[in-house]
């Protein structure tokens, strides 16, 4: 099974919002998802936690990619601008910093026409136990 494969069909939650990663690299990856009503806070805009999940599953994607699993032990968020129903939202996070045991990605998340609606931070820490999989996709 590939590490897209796995992250896809374990990571529960992600897989209960419509979180899909699409794309996973080494120090790249990419998910998405379309907004949908369940999506919606009381406000009528997107629920945060839905924009913070598809980050961290992007991030997850990165951070497991070198075959040593990574737990996620510190996140920032800055929320830019509100997504709104039917919005195609993407997370796209980047490794900035490979270390052995503290890895640290930048997140950014975007709707389909490109603006910007939030920012995150990621420190993880890679245990001392193998992730395997076949191929990254």
């Amino acid at each position: 099974m590939t590490l897209q494969e796995t992250l896809n069909h374990d990571d529960r939650f992600a897989h209960s919002i419509g979180a899909q990663l699409t794309e996973v690299r080494p120090g790249y990856a990419k998910a998405e998802l379309t907004m949908a009503e369940n999506h919606l806070n009381g406000a009528g805009v997107c629920q945060g936690d839905v924009i913070y999940t598809l980050a961290d599953l992007a991030f997850a994607g990165v951070a497991n990619c070198h075959g040593t699993l990574t737990l996620g032990i510190s996140n920032t968020i800055t929320f830019l601008k509100s997504a709104q129903l039917g919005d195609h939202l993407t997370a796209e996070c980047t490794e900035q910093l490979n270390h052995h045991r503290l890895p640290y990605c930048d997140m950014k998340v975007t709707n389909q026409r490109g603006e910007l609606l939030a920012a995150m931070t990621g420190l993880a820490y890679r245990m001392k136990r193998d992730f395997p999989f076949d191929s990254l996709m």
